[in-house]
């Protein structure tokens, strides 16, 4: 009697858990689109998950929603009926409240247009600038590309260098964007996402810079597990030297 108890307890807490009312409501219109369905996704432990769909059948204009509690990075995901080899996925930074994503079945990413979150203003501003390094990146690959089959050790050597010296540049452009925006939860997932392989002592001044409110967030918690992790293992590898 008393095990049948707990597990009704227990069954009870997961509905109670799963019955939480949404606080975060998705909405918006994809041009050209007449049959598929539409999906609201996040990862949830690693994994990414669904959390809502609508079936499209004539009307393009949709309304998802989900409970978080802080702002995360979410995607809308399109499974068109048409074409379905290609993956559609809009990422966005969701936060309590409504977001608008108004977008085309023709570009579904790339014709997206995200209104409704300060984090997601701030997410574009940051894609924005890494599009222009990612530019400058395929520039010194097809440089280095031409060097290594005419043979040219200097220019192979030069765009090395160009290549090392862009990358701290990103590295720093983002730990500067980062702390200019210590108030935003994007500023741990930038060091979470971007520079998590960066010198800790960037990602210790960009979790030192958060405000309380963030850093008792999603992404400001995992920040911080993810430096103590990284402690530890530097730790150990220091060890591993000295030997």
């Amino acid at each position: 009697m008393k095990k049948l108890s707990f597990l009704l307890l227990i069954l009870l807490t997961v509905t109670a858990c799963s019955d939480k009312e949404n606080n975060l409501f998705v909405k918006g219109h994809v041009k050209g689109l007449k049959k598929g369905t539409i999906y609201l996704q996040k990862i949830d432990d690693t994994v990414l998950i669904n959390v809502d769909s609508i079936q499209i059948d004539g009307d393009a204009n949709f309304e998802l929603g989900d409970y978080i509690k802080s702002p995360q990075i979410m995607y809308l995901y399109l499974e068109k009926v048409d074409n379905p080899e290609f993956i559609d996925r809009i990422e966005f930074f969701a936060e309590e409240g409504e977001v608008t994503i108004n977008t085309t079945l023709k570009n579904f990413e790339v014709d997206a247009k995200v209104d409704g979150s300060a984090n997601q203003l701030k997410l574009m501003e940051y894609r924005n600038m890494m599009s222009r390094f990612n530019d400058r990146n395929l520039e010194l690959i097809k440089k280095n590309f031409e060097a290594q089959r005419d043979g040219n050790d200097e220019m192979i050597i030069a765009t090395n260098k160009d290549y090392d010296k862009l990358l701290i540049r990103k590295y720093l452009y983002t730990v500067n964007f980062a702390v200019n925006n210590k108030n935003l939860d994007i500023a741990p997932y930038l060091a979470l996402s971007e520079v998590f392989d960066a010198n800790i002592k960037y990602l210790d001044t960009i979790y030192k810079s958060l405000t309380p409110e963030v850093k008792k967030n999603k992404y400001g918690k995992e920040l911080k597990s993810f430096l103590k992790e990284r402690r530890k293992l530097e730790k150990i590898e220091e060890k591993v030297e000295e030997q």
